[in-house]
């Protein structure tokens, strides 16, 4: 009996095993074959890019210029600015956009636009109509533009934009635009990083970083993600080759959408003044007030009568959070309190002497620099066509420099013999001849006097730049 019933217990064991496997090659056999219908597809983007890209469009800009060929400027070296002539040049520039209201209005690169002036800029629709467009915002900081639209309806296929912040490592996104000019292209991946900065070309910008491929001609094209809604607008390619290497950036939508609210409005985008110099935490600094992470932005100056100074910030304190979110460097406090706006409070998390604490900032524009302050230079000498200004302490924190004084320079007219000598804006002008130059009435009067040799000293970041130019 105990050798029938095992034998009975094998047949069942058996059997079982047998069902499981005909039930395993039945799912398999149900796998490979085609999905029965569009709607099993689920892994289909089609929806999402039907909805998106009409939205989508083709940025075509052309601009003239004034320029000198090399050989021009070498002989220029030796026998001054009377050798060779500027010579005008058309510049062309190819990138995609996103129209983002009904009426027409384009978000793009700031990059995509800057070929010159009186630029010719068009439009081309998905549909393959097209327009002109003019620039109502151009922020360089950012890298956004805002065009308008001439003509049309008034009836545009328009996305709205999600929120940023609400973006996290991993979610599904497309990545919309026109790379190396072959037509509309839609690409996919993940959101890989959020709150990225010291991949920027301003000190003011943070990223979303992304694996959905992105290359040249993208430049202004759609992050969207998965409700069809912008959460960024591709800006950056980290790449050796020109190409896509897994590694995109995305300007946050939440910003974008405050540089369009501004363009609106017909104003720029006022960034909120501190009154504060920060600086990146140490690894020495990080662990000496336990920090627990090498992150958050150490105030290393503060003006006596800034926000900063009305909020109790002191120096020495590190800023590791704005309004709940961690902040990893002095960029991304930048960017929290712009994108929190002028005319509103910011909520500081702080560590001080170890401890944790919380501090109330108003958010106010930086202090203008008075009539007498600014100059635009003009005559024969080397700072023909540079907009300068004396350095007050608004001036300074706006533009991210280390001193408190000096002459900067603000902005360079296109074409001018600044723009030819390569001058930048945020350049300090340190010195002319044998003199230091404390002001614009001191700069001025040393360019009143004419020089066969020009011996100058700029400061542009941390180095010192020595110039001769040929009077």
């Amino acid at each position: 009996m105990a050798i029938e019933a095992s034998l009975g217990r094998c047949r069942l064991v058996a059997a079982a095993l047998t069902a499981l496997i005909l039930t395993a090659a039945s799912a398999t056999a149900q796998r490979v074959g085609p999905p029965p219908s569009r709607e099993a597809a689920q892994y289909s983007f089609a929806p999402i890019v039907k909805q998106a890209a009409p939205a989508v469009v083709n940025v075509y800009v052309r601009g003239r210029v004034q320029a000198i060929s090399p050989w021009e400027e070498e002989f220029r070296r030796f026998f001054g600015e009377r050798f060779g002539a500027p010579q005008e040049r058309l510049l062309s520039s190819l990138g995609s956009g996103v129209i983002v209201s009904r009426e027409g209005l384009i978000v793009t690169n700031a990059h995509v636009i800057k070929v010159g002036a009186a630029a010719e800029i068009r439009i081309v629709l998905a549909d393959r109509r097209e327009f002109d467009a003019k620039v109502l915002l151009a922020d360089e900081k950012s890298d956004i533009a805002v065009l308008r639209i001439a003509g049309g309806d008034g009836r545009f296929p328009f996305l709205s934009f999600a929120d940023s912040d609400a973006a996290e490592v991993g979610d599904m996104v497309l990545a919309i635009g026109n790379p190396f000019g072959v037509g509309q292209t839609v690409t996919s991946g993940i959101v890989s990083a959020v709150g990225r900065t010291q991949v920027a070309r301003s000190d003011a910008q943070v990223f979303i970083q992304t694996d959905a491929a992105i290359n040249p001609g993208n430049s202004g094209g759609a992050l969207v993600d998965m409700s069809g809604r912008i959460v960024g607008i591709n800006t950056a390619i980290y790449s050796s080759s020109g190409g896509s290497h897994g590694i995109g950036f995305a300007i946050p939508s939440n910003l974008v959408k405050l540089i369009v609210d501004n363009a609106v409005a017909g104003r720029k985008l006022e960034r909120p003044w501190l009154g504060a110099k920060l600086a990146s935490v140490t690894r020495e600094l990080a662990d000496s007030l336990k920090l627990g992470r090498v992150a958050g932005a150490l105030v290393a100056r503060v003006n006596d009568k800034g926000p900063a100074a009305e909020a109790g910030l002191q120096v020495g304190d590190v800023i590791v959070g704005v309004d709940g979110h961690e902040v990893d460097d002095e960029r991304a406090v930048t960017y929290r309190l712009t994108t929190r706006g002028i005319g509103n409070r910011a909520r500081l998390e702080v560590v001080r002497d170890g401890r944790r604490t919380s501090l109330d900032v108003a958010l106010r524009a930086a202090p203008q620099a008075g009539k007498n302050d600014v100059r635009d230079l003009v005559g024969r000498n080397p700072f023909d066509g540079a907009r300068v200004a004396n350095v007050s302490s608004g001036v300074a924190d706006d533009l991210g420099l280390t001193d408190g004084e000096g002459v900067v320079v603000l902005s360079i007219r296109s074409g001018s013999t600044a723009a030819r000598l390569g001058l930048q804006p945020g350049d300090l002008i340190v010195q002319v001849g044998r003199a230091r130059i404390g002001s614009v009435v001191e700069l001025e009067a040393q360019l009143q006097e004419r020089q066969r040799l020009w011996q100058l000293v700029l400061k542009r970041g941390e180095q010192l730049l020595h110039i001769q130019v040929s009077g």
